[in-house]
């Protein structure tokens, strides 16, 4: 039994949730349409650059949330993933999952988006391990500030020996799949690192490597 992990975003799925769900929030009324909208996509363009700021993006993003009582944040995921999720999640994606599975590998997603938004995108996959970004809570609501290691970039890394500890698990014959060269850190570490509909610059690491180059699209 390997490990497969799966990068969330672009990989998995065939869109953004993190953008997403800024959107979603937006068309809601949650926040300031116009303002937010502008700031999330100015910040998606960061993160394809390679330069966001993580944390200053992880105030942005989860200031939504602060405050708000968790049934009524977990009723507007719902209409989130039937309205945004659910259209982004193609049949090769499920496949995928299913072919590591079948094979008795243990299947884990390393996302840096936050855990609020992807939990219940891991479980739609049947995933029962997941590493993201954590939003800090207290009294039961989420704070709007980050809990722990942001797991982006090298935080995934950290993240993932962190995980490896605790499970007892070891990276031997793993498989490793993301889109996006924030990830060549954790791609490295993997003994079996797949590019999958990767952007310019992975796509060039990747050919450079001889890693495979798939698409779930």
């Amino acid at each position: 039994m390997s490990l497969a992990i799966f990068d969330l975003d672009h990989t998995l799925l065939a869109g953004d949730s993190d953008h997403a769900w800024g959107e979603f929030l937006a068309s809601r009324g949650w926040v300031d349409p116009d303002a937010h909208r502008r700031a999330n996509d100015r910040y998606f363009a960061q993160y394809q650059a390679g330069q966001l700021d993580i944390r200053e993006y992880l105030a942005f993003a989860l200031a939504p949330l602060a405050g708000r009582e968790r049934a009524e944040l977990d009723a507007l995921h719902r209409e989130f993933m039937a309205a945004r999720i659910l259209p982004m999640i193609t049949a090769s994606a499920r496949a995928l999952v299913e072919r590591h599975r079948a094979r008795g590998d243990r299947l884990l997603i390393v996302t840096s988006t936050n855990r609020f938004v992807t939990a219940p995108i891991a479980r739609e996959f049947g995933i029962e391990h997941l590493l993201a970004t954590d939003p800090e809570e207290r009294d039961g609501r989420y704070t709007g500030r980050v809990a722990g290691t942001p797991c982006y970039r090298e935080g995934k890394v950290e993240r993932l020996r962190e995980w490896l500890a605790v499970h007892r698990e070891t990276l031997e014959g793993s498989w490793g799949y993301s889109d996006s060269h924030n990830d060549l850190p954790l791609l490295q570490l993997v003994a079996h690192p797949v590019a999958v509909d990767p952007d310019e610059i992975l796509r060039r690491e990747a050919e450079r490597r001889g890693w495979p180059i798939i698409s779930l699209r």
